[in-house]
């Protein structure tokens, strides 16, 4: 069995949102339930450790009075994948695949991380690995609801027919002419939503601090169009929030307000189980 590494980036000053992820959600610290979630995984699947990795000398305190696994960086890291190649760095033993867990995604199902690694240990000629949810009519129209009060929430991937990505946005893509038509013949919406996590094998992830910035990375904000525009493969898997149809409207906490939301998402549907 390969070994596999979750690593949950997490600064404290957030531009948007400062303190973001000692944040409380539901009386519960985003950065911990980002840890438990990590757990599950590490309970269901063997050969599997997680660390915090982080600059923040809160972050610290915090991770130590919660028994969390962490590994302190540079604060000059320029990106949360930068801060994971360093993290890596710092392991005493190499991983083979190393998943970037976001520290201000609490509402990630374990399942998600689960199947990243089961297709990465399936296929190890997959450069990079992650997630694709199929948004149901109802969830893609709550999305655009969301998006009239923070635009930059929530990214969409269009993939090719072998499932590798073709394109990320934060504007939701792909534009749906006939909708209405479409609605009534299809029992989801053409768009699927990509909900922040990400596998890379530890040669991929190595190489992107390398790697030129892109250029369509610069303007949408998204990272893992530089590696697309490098010439990486991103693959999705694709995948469901099973019971939780919900949550697929949801995406990491990038604002006060999406604070409420996870909420109320968590007071419907209570806690992940293992």
């Amino acid at each position: 069995m390969r070994k596999s590494v979750i690593i949950i980036p997490a600064r404290y000053d957030s531009i948007r949102f400062p303190g973001k992820p000692l944040a409380k959600i539901a009386g519960k610290e985003m950065l911990l339930r980002v840890w438990e979630i990590a757990n599950i995984v590490i309970n269901n699947i063997s050969n599997v450790e997680a660390y915090v990795a982080t600059d923040d000398e809160r972050i610290e305190v915090f991770c130590k009075e919660n028994s969390i696994n962490y590994i302190m960086t540079s604060p000059e890291c320029a990106t949360g994948t930068d801060r994971i190649v360093e993290a890596v760095s710092k392991l005493d033993t190499k991983p083979d695949f190393i998943i970037n867990m976001q520290g201000d995604n609490p509402l990630c199902p374990p399942w998600f991380v689960e199947e990243l690694i089961k297709t990465y240990n399936e296929d190890n000629s997959i450069e990079v690995v992650t997630p694709a949810v199929n948004l149901t009519w109802k969830a893609l129209d709550r999305l655009i609801e969301n998006k009239k009060t923070t635009p930059f929430s929530g990214t969409c991937v269009t993939m090719d027919k072998a499932g590798y990505a073709l394109y990320f946005s934060k504007n939701i893509i792909p534009a749906i002419r006939k909708e209405e038509k479409h609605r009534k013949t299809m029992d989801s919406s053409p768009v699927y939503r990509q909900p922040g996590l990400y596998g890379y094998r530890i040669d991929v992830l190595e190489k992107v601090p390398t790697l030129e910035k892109g250029y369509y990375e610069d303007f949408e904000g998204l990272e893992q169009l530089r590696f697309m525009e490098n010439g990486i493969k991103v693959k999705c898997v694709k995948t469901n929030y099973k019971d939780r149809e919900d949550l697929a409207y949801m995406s990491g906490i990038d604002s006060p307000e999406d604070v409420f939301r996870a909420e109320k998402l968590f007071k419907k549907y209570g806690e992940f189980s293992k």
